[in-house]
């Protein structure tokens, strides 16, 4: 029989109730260690975007700031080599600075002198002028008709050219007929230059030249041989197919045509005396006497000037070797135009008249 009265062994409360405890303690250690585990996690997913987003931009401002390099290297290397060209545009431009300088120099050097020459001469033409007047003033008004076979009707005092050689058996009439017969300033002749043809020939100069050509055309004398040429670049002319060949003095129906065909020509090209000095050498027999008409010193020569400009010690030079070409023995008489900034033309062209024992006139606008 078993022993009821056995004692049984007594339940520990407080051991279960501890292992509880800590089981609990460690479900909850583990559940906020999950739980701060996931919200590190999305933390860290938002902070790596933003990080990958800031990383990107920062790549395209690098691109960026790549490609701006490139372009403002570019860029310098433009600047340098326009620098460069710069630089040489600079010593061209000193080099032309002091040449000019020296021409000035030598401009200035003879500017006196010319200056007390050129009051001189128009002392001179003051005199010859009030002399002439006086001596008109005691001849009759009226020009006898004599043998002359045209007639010329203008509003101009022509007794101050008396001193003009027109008579001689052969006569050569040169008419300048370049650009610059369009005008006395550089601006009317540009302006002028573009207008239509028919436009041309009605600028005052031009119809200046014409009508002294037509008063010259009724002093040659009846039994003389005439030719009228002009010249720009070239020089031929003014009657079609009569190059080289002379006309008749006597004859008014040439004299007239000549003068209509004369005021055909347009004024154009540039200035080239020495054509017009060529052309008296294609003439047999040689003229003795020549009239030339012009406004300036030539433009051209040989050869077109280089660069397009011409400076005025340069057309001197073209002046000097024209007038080199021109046969001696044959007197030269000038009739010279205005023209704006052509100071030494004068002079040089009243060198010209004197060495060929012509003689040299500056024309007023009222004239003839």
């Amino acid at each position: 029989m078993a022993r009821t009265g056995a004692r049984r062994r007594p339940l520990t409360v407080f051991s279960l109730s501890f292992l509880d405890a800590m089981t609990c303690g460690f479900g909850a250690v583990v559940l906020l260690y999950m739980v701060i585990n996931a919200a590190a996690g999305l933390r860290t997913d938002r902070l790596t975007g933003q990080l990958q987003a800031e990383t990107e931009r920062l790549d395209r401002e690098v691109l960026d700031g790549h490609r701006r390099l490139v372009e403002l290297k570019n860029s310098l290397r433009e600047i340098e080599q326009q620098a460069v060209i710069a630089r040489g545009l600079s010593s061209r431009m000193i080099e032309n600075i002091e040449e000019l300088k020296i021409e000035l120099a030598t401009y200035e050097n003879t500017t006196l002198a010319r200056q007390e020459h050129i009051n001189k001469l128009m002392a001179d033409l003051k005199a010859l002028e009030e002399s002439t007047r006086r001596l008109a003033a005691s001849i009759p008004t009226e020009e006898p008709a004599g043998d002359r076979l045209r007639s010329f009707v203008g509003d101009g005092d022509r007794q101050y050219l008396t001193g003009l050689k027109v008579g001689g058996q052969r006569i050569l009439i040169l008419v300048d007929a370049s650009a610059s017969m369009l005008g006395d300033t550089i601006v009317n002749i540009i302006r002028r230059r573009n207008l239509p043809n028919d436009r041309k020939i009605l600028a005052d100069k031009w119809q200046h030249a014409v009508a002294s050509v037509d008063w010259l055309t009724t002093q040659i004398p009846v039994a003389s041989q005439f030719q009228i040429y002009t010249f720009n670049i070239e020089s031929r002319a003014v009657i079609h197919d009569s190059n080289g060949k002379w006309l008749d003095g006597g004859d008014a129906g040439v004299l007239n045509e000549a003068v209509a065909e004369l005021r055909k020509v347009v004024p154009q090209g540039g200035t080239n005396l020495l054509r017009a000095i060529e052309s008296i050498k294609t003439l047999s027999p040689v003229p003795d006497n020549v009239i030339l008409l012009t406004d300036g010193l030539p433009t051209q020569g040989q050869s077109p000037a280089r660069g397009g400009t011409i400076s005025a010690k340069q057309r001197l030079k073209l002046f000097n070797k024209a007038f080199e070409e021109l046969s001696r023995g044959i007197p030269v008489n000038v009739l010279l135009y205005p023209m704006e900034g052509d100071p030494m033309a004068a002079s040089a062209f009243w060198q010209l008249a004197m060495a060929t024992r012509g003689s040299f006139m500056s024309l007023s606008e009222d004239w003839p």
